[in-house]
């Protein structure tokens, strides 16, 4: 066992200790016997492979202890969560400290000048650079607001012990605290009583920068500064240097969530401005008690006279300034009407009057004082501006087509919506072109919808032009879709070029995405709207849902493939924003394989990303993670976009053609043609009582009537990750391998995972999450749930999982899954013997609901599972 494996060992072993004390304190020995003999059988039931002690304890516990049997096994797999996190923030450290850590940027520096790219050229590069990662409110975070905090004091408490002349007092003191924030933790409700509102997700995305961003960022800059300084002898970077900036759906995204309505997005908009000004006062207030330096420049002197401290003066104007700014949030989120009069609207002065104070201190020899705390601030005011985020407006094209609908009915001219595209375009590009307004003002009292869709855009028009990032389209498949969204902008009163981005989804909108943006490009007035930048969102979770994994990937790779070269042709710059979720079905895995597999020539500087879920918490919820999170994105942007990944050649293109076509008709003929499906999967899985788990402000349906097809692709995956099947990852790529393998590709196939960047990834995110699969835990769900005349199915789904896992191992030549990856390859051997009782209970629990719905304590239980089992799987959405 290595060092590094031991010390993770030992805090997931301190940390179970404290919480086996705390249960024993609170529920008695017997309690903790009956815990530990679950933990015991489900050790034993790894290494034999028969769980049947397993099951036979947990079927046998009465309803006065599934409850807290649940907690404890969700709990440990919680702590565990940290301890892992923990371990990442070590492993880094001690690696820095012997000198063997590879920092991403300076081992791509160090690529780039051998490839004789100049300092110049790797600057500008850096400086041209423009990420945008979005926080995206998606309900898969399970985690309660209340314990992630104290969940981030157990980590607190972690770093305190790793010192390695820790005093036994010391070391007392802070086990005590251990003992005692895990009480506190195992006597707080893990399931909320009620849905998180919208504002609430907002407030959640808020304190992940409050908490962990804020103090990341200048770390981040830190280390970007230290690398560029020794790879290219470049002294400072730009201090207006912001290549990652944050953005947020949280209270913008009304996509089948009526719930987002105008009022919610005017107060996340001011919310965050009310954060940012309380960060920067915070700040401030720190910097004016350290800045009592006299000596300063000529254009310091300038501003504040014959003051005797010429920086605290600075200082202390800044913080009136953003006190009343502060205030005036205040004021307008408890609904007052106040004059923005003298309030800081953007962050130019801030930024500026910094810029004074750190030229004055280099100026007069303070060079160690102008590169602490004031540099911080300025990179934060660079990145954060004085909105903290900057809020993201989404909404079904749909919804849009009615809105018009019911302004040319009133008008009687007919209906928008049965037009045909012609039609519709000539109307919306003669009303863009026309001075008369076309919203009715007198006399129209549209429907509760139609007037809710025509305050969002008002509630755009009233607001502040760097309040808001991008106006996204779900479902849009026509020029049309983005037109209408221009119009109805225009007529609202916004007086700025808002981005319009259509977001493809379907396989068919993803083929349709080219001739769509040549459409648009086609019509001078767009053309000129754009003024030389085209953004386009790429949906991962509905075009896997609708073809298959495998099909939308290539689907999805050929778009982007296809919009570039447009773009090109053009001369337009393209942003892809990719909505990618936590999961593989959902365009998940690490962030910077994914840019790095990117079409070349397709990343340019510029990439949108969402960030959703319990994803936020583990790439950003620690400071030090946060900082290596931030570090792969840039660096990965910086690769793919002066040295892109290889493309396929034409045979390869050809073979993920058929893959891709096969694997679409097989995952098709089963989710949309079996006539047992959709039966099969409603009585196997969570699906249904998942709505009863208060994850998220959104409802799990886009319809309340409809089926399969209706359920979101977030819930759809939750469901089939809840019993281990992890299904819409991999139906469909069982018969696209085989059949190439068949045909004589393998060798072919071998030679893309090697060579290939795309596919390798592709293939290297199967393997990792067929590695979590487990159909035998999946047959007991079907035999404890499923009736008889159902269950030839699932014979069939498990005969095709086992069928894929060997062909990925054939492809890539080994003998166990993921096992050129021991680190998640552990992680998944740690956690199983914890899961596994949380999956056969949970099994029971939906048997013992299913007869009995009202029973509180089952359903209480049931709940409690689903949150384990999706801490456990970690990348659940």
């Amino acid at each position: 066992m290595t060092d590094r494996q031991a010390s993770l060992r030992e805090n997931v072993r301190l940390l179970g200790d404290c919480l086996g004390e705390t249960m024993s304190n609170h529920l008695g020995e017997r309690f903790l016997d009956t815990v530990e003999n679950i933990r015991r059988l489900s050790k034993e039931g790894r290494q034999t492979g028969d769980s049947s002690a397993l099951i036979e304890a947990l079927e046998a516990l009465d309803d006065q202890d599934i409850v807290p049997v649940a907690r404890a096994f969700n709990q440990f797999l919680n702590l565990s969560n940290i301890a892992e996190q923990y371990h990442r923030v070590h492993r880094r450290r001690s690696n820095e400290s012997k000198g063997i850590y590879k920092n991403p940027i300076g081992d791509l520096l160090t690529r780039l000048k051998a490839q004789n790219f100049s300092a110049e050229q790797m600057v500008e590069a850096l400086r041209d650079q423009a990420i945008d990662l979005v926080l995206t409110a998606h309900p898969t975070e399970v985690v309660r607001r209340s314990l992630i905090r104290k969940y981030d004091n157990i980590s607190t408490e972690l770093e305190a012990l790793d010192k390695d002349n820790i005093l036994p007092l010391e070391q007392q003191k802070h086990v005590r605290r251990l003992n005692e924030i895990i009480t506190q933790a195992w006597h707080t409700d893990e399931i909320r009583e009620e849905r998180p509102t919208p504002v609430d997700e907002a407030k959640w995305g808020f304190a992940v920068i409050e908490q962990s961003l804020w103090q990341a960022l200048p770390q981040f800059f830190r280390q970007l500064d230290k690398q560029f300084k020794e790879h290219t002898g470049e002294e400072r970077l730009p201090l207006d240097l912001a290549p990652i900036r944050f953005a947020t759906w949280m209270g913008g995204d009304r996509d089948g969530n009526p719930n987002v309505t105008h009022k919610v997005t005017e107060e996340v908009v001011i919310l965050a401005r009310w954060k940012a000004a309380d960060l920067y006062l915070k700040d401030l207030v720190e910097l004016r008690a350290e800045f009592s330096m006299t000596d300063c420049n000529a254009a310091l002197r300038e501003r504040v006279g014959d003051s005797q401290q010429p920086y605290r003066e600075i200082i202390r104007n800044l913080e009136r300034k953003i006190e009343k700014t502060k205030a005036w949030a205040k004021a307008k989120l408890d609904g007052e009407r106040v004059s923005d009069a003298g309030v800081m609207l953007d962050s130019k002065e801030l930024m500026d009057d910094l810029v004074l104070c750190y030229q004055s201190l280099l100026d007069c020899g303070m060079k160690v004082i102008a590169n602490g705390s004031v540099l911080d601030l300025i990179r934060r005011v660079a990145t954060f501006g004085m909105t903290l985020v900057r809020l993201d407006v989404r909404q079904d094209s749909s919804k849009h087509i009615e809105a018009l609908s019911a302004i040319t009915r009133f008008y009687g001219l007919g209906d928008y919506a049965e037009w045909d595209e012609a039609s519709r375009q000539a109307f919306l590009l003669a009303e863009l072109n026309s001075k008369r307004p076309l919203i009715p003002t007198n006399d129209w009292q549209p429907e509760p919808m139609v007037a809710e869709v025509l305050s969002t855009f008002k509630t755009i028009a009233s607001g502040y032009q760097n309040s808001f990032g991008s106006y996204v389209i779900s479902m849009a498949s026509s020029p049309s879709d983005v037109l209408a969204v221009a119009l109805l902008l225009k007529e609202s009163g916004v007086n700025f070029n808002m981005r319009i981005v259509p977001l493809f989804e379907t396989l068919a909108d993803l083929d349709n995405a080219e001739p769509t943006i040549e459409q648009l490009f086609s019509l001078p007035w767009y053309k000129s709207y754009i003024n030389g930048h085209q953004e386009v969102m790429i949906g991962y979770s509905d075009s896997a849902k609708d073809a298959g994994q495998i099909a939308a990937t290539w689907g999805q790779y050929r778009a982007q493939e296809a919009l570039t070269n447009l773009c090109n042709k053009h001369g337009v710059h393209l942003t892809l924003f990719h909505g990618r979720g936590g999961t593989v079905g959902r365009g998940g895995g690490p962030a910077h394989v994914a840019i790095l597999s990117q079409p070349p020539g397709s990343v340019q500087g510029s990439i949108r990303v969402t960030e959703q879920g319990e994803m936020i918490r583990f790439k950003f919820g620690i400071p030090d993670i946060a900082v290596r999170s931030l570090e792969l994105y840039c660096s990965a942007v910086l690769e793919s976009s002066m040295i892109p990944a290889q493309g396929p050649n034409e045979d390869w293109r050809a073979l993920m053609d058929e893959m891709a076509e096969e694997g679409m008709n097989q995952y098709r003929s089963i989710v949309r043609g079996h006539e047992d499906f959709v039966p099969y999967f409603r009585t196997i899985t969570p699906e249904q009582e998942l709505a009863k788990l208060p994850l998220g402000s959104r409802p799990a349906r886009r319809r309340s009537d409809g089926g399969v097809e209706s359920l979101r692709a977030i819930p759809w995956i939750f469901a089939w990750m809840q019993i281990r099947m992890m299904l819409p990852a991999w139906l469909g790529a069982e018969s696209a391998l085989q059949q190439s393998i068949e045909s004589g590709n393998l060798e072919k196939l071998r030679e893309m995972h090697k060579n290939w960047p795309f596919f390798s990834a592709y293939l290297d995110m199967l393997d990792m999450v067929l590695a979590k699969a487990e159909p035998e835990i999946a047959e007991y769900y079907e035999k404890r749930l499923v009736p008889a005349e159902l269950q030839g199915l699932g014979h069939l789904l498990r005969r095709k999982l086992d069928q894929v896992r060997e062909l990925v191992k054939q492809i890539k030549q080994q003998e166990r899954l993921i096992e050129d990856n021991k680190t998640i390859r552990q992680s998944i051997d740690v956690r199983n013997p914890y899961i596994d009782p949380l999956h056969y209970l949970q099994a029971e629990l939906l048997h013992r609901s299913r007869l009995d719905g009202d029973n509180v304590a089952v359903n209480k239980a049931l709940m409690i599972t689903m949150a384990g089992i999706a801490s456990g799987m970690q990348n659940t959405g």
